[in-house]
């Protein structure tokens, strides 16, 4: 099944064929596009903004579907990281099973023009597959938009089931830098948590390992801040609660970060840690935002 496509300004979102099959969004007031393949778990593979491109995508790993996606920013729903055995006990004695991150980044979404003209909204929806692994009907809207030097992105999630929906999102978006080496970072807490071995660390000296692979969560209390001076650039993520956490990976020697937004730590809805909750008929709204700037602005 590939994701609906419903009729569009033809100046603002177009298909294309090269480098790949994709849905480009231009912003017809600056140089700034995005880039979808919604059939590939809703996927945004690239977010050009003033003439640089922003976000990894490893090409040729991405025209291989035996592959898993390196780059874009897949989508982690209804679980961010993975669970004992693939099993989410339930609290009416049932048990759902679902993959690492969930199977958002997996399934096709639909895409659609934003009323204001200032983006996409990629939309997500249970189906017989989703039924089966997470017992939960659901409506999951995820909306891209552009404004000057940043990303927005909002998130509506609705529960149409009889019973309370529990779930954790986030976002994996991969980051371009010059290299891994001579990074800096901003706003980030003295405390981290080293997803490798599951324990409290020093977040200065992990963000020192990034050519060696790092894998860590932190609980900012504002904006955190990736500055690449190779680059003359810096890249924000400002988030707003419960949409709160952030994801530090590296993958060496791929030159690129990810700046993960997550609702919960790994195991939140097993630990309660951050868990959140939808009662039947309720919706719940998420927001962040990726800002770039030059380092001489």
């Amino acid at each position: 099944m590939v994701g609906d496509i419903e009729p569009l300004t033809p100046m603002a979102l177009r298909q294309e064929s090269l480098p790949y099959p994709h849905w480009l969004f231009s912003d017809p007031s600056s140089t700034d596009k995005l880039r979808f393949v919604p059939e590939r778990g809703g996927l945004l593979t690239g977010w050009q903004c003033n003439g640089a491109e922003i976000l990894y995508l490893d090409e040729q790993r991405f025209l291989d579907p035996s592959q898993s996606i390196r780059g874009g920013a897949p989508v982690l729903f209804p679980i961010c990281g993975g669970l004992p055995d693939d099993q989410l006990p339930l609290a009416d004695g049932r048990t759902a099973r679902l993959k690492q991150h969930g199977f958002a980044r997996t399934l096709p979404w639909s895409l659609a023009a934003l009323e204001d003209g200032r983006g996409v909204r990629l939309e997500l929806t249970d189906s017989p597959e989703t039924l089966a692994a997470f017992p939960f009907a659901f409506q999951l809207q995820l909306d891209y938009r552009l404004a000057p030097g940043a990303l927005e992105v909002s998130v509506k999630l609705q529960n149409r089931a009889l019973q309370p929906l529990p779930f954790s999102f986030g976002l994996h978006p991969y980051f371009n830098v010059s290299a891994l080496g001579g990074l800096q970072f901003e706003g980030m807490p003295e405390q981290c948590l080293n997803h490798k071995e599951m324990a409290p660390a020093a977040s200065a000296e992990q963000l020192q390992q990034l050519e060696q692979g790092i894998d860590l969560l932190v609980r900012p209390s504002g904006a955190v801040a990736l500055v690449d001076a190779a680059a003359g650039r810096r890249l924000s993520m400002e988030l707003s609660s419960p949409w709160n956490l952030a994801v530090f990976w590296t993958e060496p020697p791929r030159p690129m970060v990810c700046i993960e937004p997550w609702t919960g730590p790994r195991l939140s809805l097993l630990s309660g840690d951050s868990k959140l909750e939808l009662a039947p008929g309720a919706s719940q709204e998420l927001h962040c935002r990726y800002a770039v700037s030059a380092l001489d602005d």
